[in-house]
């Protein structure tokens, strides 16, 4: 097993009554994590929440603060979004960051019921709001012209064909769907994205968890052998934590356990336990995990209810104490302070 790239997705939570400290703190934790030498930090998308409703907008506050670090949204509800303004928001958002943009979407609609008729106008439920709608993003990227070989647009002190702006059509390479099926994993791979799979998927093949996400990960490469795999995993050492702070990890992982323990509704969801204990107990459970060791890529899924004073101790744990076991070095040396 080698990880050749480690990350982190943070929640981005705040206050109600103060949602800029919050924004900063998740600001000062990705600064945190690229002093740190992770290879990326990503940001959940949320709405309706106090969490980060616009992923673009957030990552490109992220990008002037940050030089190196690579720079994810995990993920965007696709039925929420117009593909094309999108699409603008997250080329400009790459150019910002110099090409460190990693994109990753998703079909479901939270909340649809509170949101959906407010996001459209009134009924949505006929249009494909799922892969089709990612697919016409897809298109918007590759940057083909808009109207016929003769159609040109005029601004001041130029005239140009049209197409979106900026073009960069270099993001494809760094787009990725967040898959919990196998249908899913079939058409990323079918559509050139790379694949994202967390801490949630479908008992389609197995009720167990690692077995359900292999065959995910199996079904992806074999129709995508090249295509990126990142896998995500709730990782929570206790070694750098106080006595306090351990007890409330604990407490944590135990009340979330019962939801590993079988699947849930029509669907059959499956939850991956949390790892929470010593890094050693950590590396253990990692090195005889059979998804990481499918992928080469491992993003620390951090949990909802810390602050960031914990996330900086699970990173700092995890980048000394059990990524090193797993075959990663990080790409600067300095700890920081």
């Amino acid at each position: 097993m080698t990880i050749d790239s480690l990350a982190f997705l943070s929640p981005g939570n705040y206050a109600d009554d103060d949602p800029a400290a919050g924004l900063e703190d998740t600001l000062r934790l990705f600064e945190f994590g690229e002093a740190a030498g992770f290879d990326g930090a990503w940001i959940r998308q949320r709405h309706l929440e106090h969490g980060v409703s616009s992923a673009p907008v957030f990552l490109a506050a992220a990008s002037q603060r940050t030089s190196r670090i690579r720079l994810g949204t995990a993920v965007i509800p696709i039925g929420y979004e117009n593909p094309f303004r999108l699409a603008e928001d997250l080329t400009m958002l790459d150019a910002l960051a110099h090409g460190r943009l990693e994109a990753g979407f998703s079909t479901g609609m939270p909340h649809a019921e509170l949101l959906a008729d407010i996001v459209h106008d009134g009924d949505w439920r006929g249009r494909d709001l799922s892969y089709g709608r990612i697919g016409e993003l897809l298109e918007h990227l590759r940057g083909d012209y808009l109207g016929g070989p003769d159609t040109v647009i005029h601004s001041p002190g130029n005239v140009q064909r049209p197409r979106l702006q900026p073009h960069r059509p270099e993001l494809l390479d760094r787009v990725w769907y967040g898959a919990t099926s196998l249908r899913s994993a079939r058409w990323a791979a079918e559509h050139g994205m790379n694949l994202l799979t967390g801490n949630i998927v479908h008992g389609e093949t197995s009720d167990d968890f690692v077995t359900a996400q292999v065959a995910i990960i199996e079904e992806y490469r074999r129709l995508r052998p090249a295509g990126r795999i990142a896998l995500g995993r709730v990782v929570v050492p206790l070694d750098g934590a106080d006595a306090a702070t351990r007890r409330r990890y604990l407490g944590y992982a135990a009340a979330r356990h019962d939801r590993t323990l079988r699947p849930h509704g029509d669907r059959r969801t499956l939850f991956a336990p949390d790892l929470v204990g010593t890094a050693a107990e950590i590396v253990e459970r990692l090195a005889g995990d059979a998804a990481v060791a499918a992928a080469t890529e491992l993003r620390l899924e951090l949990p909802y209810e810390f602050d960031r004073r914990d996330y900086e101790q699970i990173l700092q744990d995890v980048r000394a104490s059990v990524a090193p076991h797993l075959g990663w070095r990080p790409d600067r040396t300095e700890v920081p302070a």
